[in-house]
């Protein structure tokens, strides 16, 4: 059996996995592949608005919020939020807390004015920086709810004079949240909702049409509004696998009962690396992620032969992201508690082979 700890595209339940093989083959009785159908057939349409209709109940949507499947991962989104949101002349405000931050900063900056409210970028982004100002003249404030590189999580959401936008990529669908504390959230799906291929767009329309700007229609948000997503042909089967999985998560009890999940699935682990001689953390406590959960070797000498015992128990995808090394367990909404045990079990094992 593998434990997949892999941070993304990451691991989904193993009940949606066999519907979407299945339906690889023959959707629904159809006798046709979901590969295959049209997009523009009552089944598909089906899909796409159940997909949709999950979204708005395990989230509570108020109204006034559209829900899209857009193509082009998060990265696009980078740029289409400034193109949607950012007017000419205008400013934007970004608190920068890793690599998709600073990214999502750098792709404003061909749009308009940007202010860096605060960053952790001299700590390695081990913390979340807090007791920042946004300023009230912003167009919009951009946050990066979880950084996967770098274990970090924002744990609260400030109250902010302008909209917020998110990008929920690595934690979309882990815990609650209150949407209208949000202008406009968006999340690839190949952390916690789908594979790759779609992501995920929640936007409050009274902050859309007010730039100004000519906007080409693929990356006009009020066009594929308009278009239900389907403005030109949709990531199809991206799409639902990603309505079976929000049906998993309603399965599982909602937002609500994944939450204490991941809590508990997160909290175990932290416990190993605190109480083992042999690990350590790296983000700051009151940062920590409940999706990544990044630590280190205390002795680098230890980095190989433990990820060698990893690989022997079946435990998969640990090893940190090349820019920071070390270990990155990331214990999305599908993996179950029992592989976490089997982490900590193995960390045990080490640290008695080598005390």
């Amino acid at each position: 059996m593998k434990h997949n700890f892999g941070a993304g595209p990451g691991i989904l339940p193993q009940e949606v996995l066999k519907q979407a093989a299945q339906a690889v083959i023959d959707f629904n009785g159809t006798g046709l592949s979901i590969l295959e159908i049209s997009h523009r057939s009552k089944e598909f349409e089906a899909v796409l608005d159940e997909a949709v209709r999950l979204v708005k109940e395990l989230f509570s949507l108020p109204e006034g919020y559209s829900v899209l499947f857009l193509q082009g991962g998060a990265s696009t989104q980078f740029a289409l939020v400034p193109y949607n949101l950012l007017p000419e002349g205008g400013k934007a405000a970004y608190l920068e807390t890793g690599v998709w931050a600073n990214k999502a900063l750098k792709e404003a900056k061909y749009f308009g004015e940007v202010a860096v409210v605060a960053s952790s970028k001299e700590s390695n982004f081990t913390y979340i920086p807090k007791d920042f100002e946004i300023p009230a003249d912003a167009a919009y404030f951009h946050i990066t709810s979880n950084n996967t590189i770098y274990g970090t999580q924002l744990q609260n959401f400030s109250p902010s004079p302008v909209p917020v936008v998110c990008d929920m990529s690595s934690d979309i669908f882990s815990r609650k949240i209150n949407v209208a504390d949000f202008g406009l959230i968006y999340a690839g799906a190949q952390k916690n909702m789908g594979p790759a291929g779609v992501t995920l767009v929640i936007v409050k329309d009274e902050i859309l049409g007010k730039t100004d700007r000519k906007i080409p229609a693929m990356f006009n948000y009020q066009t594929q509004i308009e278009g239900g997503s389907m403005y030109n042909t949709p990531p199809v089967f991206a799409i639902y696998v990603s309505m079976l999985t929000l049906n998993w998560v309603k399965a599982k009890g909602g937002v609500e009962a994944i939450e204490q999940e991941n809590i508990a699935k997160s909290k175990a682990l932290y416990a190993e690396i605190d109480r083992n001689p042999l690990f350590k953390g790296v983000a700051a406590t009151e940062d920590r992620s409940h999706m990544n959960v990044c630590f280190v070797a205390e002795n680098p000498e230890h980095e190989k032969p433990f990820l060698k015992l990893c690989d022997e128990k079946g435990i998969v995808g640990i090893k940190g992201h090349r820019s920071v090394g070390g270990f990155r367990a990331s214990i999305y909404n599908a993996l179950p508690i029992t592989s976490v045990h089997v982490l900590i079990e193995a960390m045990q094992e080490f640290a008695e082979k080598n005390k």
